[in-house]
């Protein structure tokens, strides 16, 4: 089927918007793929540290130049759950790539922190800027000029995002990312939130709370709600960077062991030193990055990803806006439903056609653009499944109809017309607000405001019996420049008290939420920050605000001339440098707005004069049918 008349459009205002970026990034590939193989530029001595350790094969095919050497970058830890079956990867990837005449090499390890652990903590603060030093890490991983391809191990929020834009500032290499996989099913996600919300209530114990907790995140794997992490992988999948089907294989099982030798397998295939040269600056256009917007959408996905593929899509010469992932939210249809967008875990959504489903649907629709992959087939080979047969991997057409339609749908009988997010313009700035987690009747909300500029205060507040029945809970001074924009999912189990109780509330911030919040209508990544001066530092306690995710609009409905004469507010919870936050006052005070990527660092191409200024390119994102079309509210 011929490509969606507004996708083709979106996508080429990108590629027009992005010509001259573009080019000039391909320009640098194309220089480093001519110089041959990296190592072979190494000095004897410098050749030789690099092989000092390696057993007497490994060592004699990395003299060789025409050996491929596969590099690792792992973000292995044992606190996460997700990365915890990384551990023994590396030794997997070196086994068989070994047996295939080849050598791996772990080039380097990156940071990975724990969002579920630092939620409503100190640490919270430098979980976004952790991104960009995962992204750094990878380079310096990378910089030893020693590898043909490179495979990358992560899975959850900042990592998938760090280790991509590592990945392309080394575009002229292959790049083959390897997931871990979801853990088994615990307690369901609904009945977790209801005990937190109990617990907020008063009417739960702290043991009742902790045994709920580890009742849901309770063995190694990645969370099973569908957030932050779990998009990541199926935005993967969507740019063709990872072997299709194999985001929720679950860990320790026979087929995540043949998926992890297969993608080294097939990064082997891919180097320059073949005839199948695929690096990874190359797959990465204009396309796959609409494709990424496009599966976000049409699943529902974690609003974080409005900021890092910004950053992803910049790091490749791309330049993607807001406005861009709006008009793709308002013309591919909510196909997925799964908590927080639903009650379902993401092994629910896999059982019941998960990715090779949408993907098919998405495609055949006109919705997904069909690009070259790591592998052959283009994106229509990830509408096929995984498989073991006679203990080797093998693949499927996956499922033709839904299994299960309250989890997964075709386009013709979709959720909601449009997908998951939306933009929303007025007086106070531009924010999103993901609308597939909120039910129809609380999207609009016209209420006085109850400001504060630390989320601690809202819950003494509750407890003081101060809060209006009605209110919109404003929360300023969170943005990146502020305190590094922590997530603020901490609030999550009050509000949602409040709304269960009959109460209409909203929040609106200039922080993010985590990829998991939902129920509650939350306008976030509100730019101008108020650490900006935005107009959130103008709004005032008991300020009407009104919310309303339909029309796409956030506005104070504040008199024009008393707002215009209204001071900044100070903050009053200034970014706090105990903890290690304290290194990260650079990157709070050159940090872009959260719809320039919130980038901390060097991404892209500095100007001619050595400076970095992305404004007036971002500017160009904006349209004037933008706007045009309201998100329809249309339960099936």
């Amino acid at each position: 089927m011929s490509l969606h008349p507004r996708i083709q459009e979106v996508t080429e205002r990108i590629r027009q918007r992005s010509a001259l970026l573009r080019r000039t990034y391909l320009d640098g590939i194309d220089a480093a793929h001519r110089e041959g193989p990296q190592r072979a530029r190494l000095s004897c001595g410098n050749l030789a540290h690099a092989f000092a350790a390696c057993g007497p094969t490994d060592k004699g095919r990395l003299r060789a130049d025409v050996t491929p050497n596969l590099g690792i970058v792992t973000a292995y830890n044992d606190m996460l759950s997700a990365h915890q079956p990384y551990e023994t990867y590396p030794g997997l990837i070196r086994e068989h790539a070994r047996s295939l005449g080849a050598t791996a090499q772990v080039a380097g390890g990156v940071p990975a922190m724990c969002d579920g652990v630092t939620q409503g903590r100190p640490g919270m603060e430098l979980s976004l800027f952790s991104r960009d030093v995962i992204a750094q890490a990878t380079a310096i991983s990378l910089s030893h000029d020693m590898f043909d391809a490179a495979l990358y191990l992560g899975v959850c929020d900042k990592i998938v995002p760090g280790l991509l834009i590592g990945a392309l500032a080394f575009g002229h290499l292959p790049a083959v990312f390897v997931p871990a996989g979801p853990m088994t099913p615990g307690i369901p996600n609904k009945e977790k939130a209801a005990v937190r919300e109990r617990y907020a209530a008063g009417e739960a114990t702290r043991e009742e709370l902790l045994e709920a907790e580890a009742a849901s995140y309770h063995a190694a794997g990645t969370c099973t709600f569908y957030g932050t992490a779990n998009s990541n992988q199926v935005l993967l999948e969507a740019m063709g960077l990872q072997l299709p089907g194999t985001s929720f294989v679950n860990p320790d099982q026979p087929l995540r062991d043949v998926l992890t030798r297969a993608a080294a397998e097939r990064a082997l295939r891919i180097t320059a030193l073949g005839d199948d040269y695929r690096p990874i600056g190359r797959l990465i256009d204009e396309r796959a990055i609409v494709n990424a917007m496009v599966a976000l959408m049409a699943t529902g996905g974690s609003t974080n990803h409005t900021i890092h593929w910004i950053a992803v899509a910049r790091s490749a010469g791309v330049i993607l806006t807001w406005d861009d992932m709006d008009l793709i939210a308002q013309t591919v249809p909510l196909l997925a439903r799964v908590y927080p967008n639903g009650e379902a875990d993401v092994n629910r959504f896999a059982a019941a056609g998960g990715t090779q489903l949408v993907f098919r649907e998405l495609l055949d629709a006109g919705l997904m653009h069909d690009l070259p992959t790591i592998v052959p087939g283009g994106m229509r080979a990830f509408c096929d499944e995984p498989r073991l047969q006679d203990g080797k991997l093998a693949y499927a057409p996956g499922v033709a109809q839904s299994a299960d339609e309250d989890v997964v749908r075709p386009v013709s009988r979709a959720f909601e017309a449009q997908g998951g997010l939306r933009l929303l313009r007025g007086n106070l700035g531009r924010s999103l607000i993901k609308t597939s987690a909120v039910k129809p009747e609380y999207r609009y909300i016209e209420a006085p405001a109850v400001v504060v500029d630390d989320p601690r205060a809202l819950n003494k507040l509750h407890a003081a019996g101060a809060l209006p029945q009605d209110f919109v809970a404003v929360v300023r001074y969170q943005g990146p420049r502020a305190n590094g924009m922590p997530e603020l999912h901490s609030l999550a189990p009050l509000l949602g008290l409040l709304q269960n109780q009959g109460r209409r509330v909203a929040l609106v911030t200039d922080g993010r939420l985590s990829g998991a919040s939902g129920k509650i209508p939350a306008a976030i990544h509100l730019t101008p920050e108020a650490a900006r001066g935005g107009p959130l530092a103008r709004l005032r306690e008991g300020d009407i605000i009104r919310l309303d995710a339909e029309a796409g609009t956030l506005e104070a409905l504040v008199d024009a001339a008393e707002w215009a004469s209204r001071d900044i507010a100070p903050n009053t919870s200034p970014a706090a440098l105990d903890l290690g936050r304290n290194l990260f006052a650079v990157s709070r005070d050159v940090v872009t707005p959260a719809d320039r990527g919130a980038m901390s660092i060097s991404c892209g191409l500095p100007h001619h004069d050595g400076t970095w200024e992305y404004d007036a390119e971002y500017e160009l994102g904006d349209a004037a049918h933008a706007a045009e079309a309201p998100h329809e509210a249309k339960d099936a």
